[in-house]
Formats: C-alpha cells, sequence, structure tokens
C-alpha cells in the first residue's frame, strides 16, 4: 500500500500541515493544492516526500504550475487549484479535464470545502482548506489517499484536531 497525504488552502499557515505531517510516518507522497502563500520552500524542506504541488490564485507571482500531471501507484492524476474550471463550468468543468486527460483522479482545492466523490471513472477530490476552512463546523480538512497492490484506491476526509500540550 502506498499513501499519499492532500492538502489545500493553507494561505500561509502551514502549522496545522506540518502538525499532520509528523502523524503519517508512512505517507509517501504530499500533494498540495494550492493557494500556499510563499510557504512552498517551507513545505518542501519540512518532509522526506515528494510533494507535487499547483499554484492556487492567490499564489501570486509564483512559478509553481498551474496544472500537474503524474502518476502514482500506478493512477493517473491531474491536479489544478480549480479556480477556472469552478468559475467556468464547475464540477462538470473539472470531470471533463479528468476524462480528457485520461485521468482515473482529478484532485482540486479553492473552495475550502470537502469533496469526494466519483462520476464516470474518474473521482473528484478536494481535501477542504487545511487552516480556513469554510464548510459547516469550520474545521480544518485533509484527505489521505492509499493506493493497495490490487489497484484499489481509498480516500478519506480527515478532520484536523489541534493537539494541546501540557
Amino acid at each position: 500500500m502506498k499513501r499519499a497525504l492532500i492538502f489545500s488552502d493553507s494561505h500561509g499557515r502551514l502549522e496545522n500541515l506540518l502538525d499532520v505531517l509528523k502523524q503519517y510516518p508512512d505517507a509517501v507522497a504530499v500533494f498540495f493544492l494550492g493557494d500556499v502563500e510563499g510557504d512552498a520552500d517551507r513545505l518542501r524542506r519540512s518532509t522526506p516526500y515528494p510533494v507535487y504541488m499547483v499554484r492556487g490564485n492567490c499564489d501570486y507571482s509564483s512559478d509553481i504550475p498551474q496544472e500537474l500531471e503524474i502518476e502514482f501507484a500506478g493512477k493517473k492524476i491531474v491536479m489544478a487549484h480549480g479556480h477556472r474550471y469552478l468559475n467556468y463550468g464547475g464540477m462538470d468543468a473539472l470531470k471533463k479535464w479528468a476524462l480528457m486527460q485520461g485521468a482515473d483522479i482529478v484532485m482540486f482545492g479553492h473552495t475550502h470545502i470537502p469533496f469526494c466523490e466519483e462520476e464516470e471513472g474518474v473521482t473528484l477530490l478536494n481535501p477542504g482548506s487545511i487552516s480556513k476552512p469554510r464548510q459547516e463546523g469550520h474545521i480544518p480538512t485533509y484527505a489521505r489517499m492509499d493506493v493497495y497492490e490490487s489497484g484499489e484506491v481509498h480516500f478519506e476526509i480527515c478532520q484536523y484536531k489541534r493537539k494541546f500540550k501540557k
């Protein structure tokens, strides 16, 4: 099994994300879906895992790519922050883009609201925001992806709960 952690929309506040990384020593990759706001190098230095990252609408003058296409554990994944697709066609535009690329999974952020659904053989995944959540309850979220040797993929939207030191 290969495990990856998926984050989005930290908006210059990496503390929650860095705390989550410590909780998963078995992870082998990190996906970040935009709006890191100047913390890209800090994130890359904070983990031994490969970090696959796309630029968000708040990542001004960044050299991070707007879209990324990768293969992870035998699955084709396309990544975008999502604002360009969501503003001009919504989820259907993201799904169409993924289908045109022959992707198994499309990962996106921007809304700060977690979402995971499979449509027409494509999984659409938004991990929500690790630092500025907008869904009911406003609990920061991220996603965990486990890809098994059989090819089965399991996604879980996880809530981040801050641990207080005594």
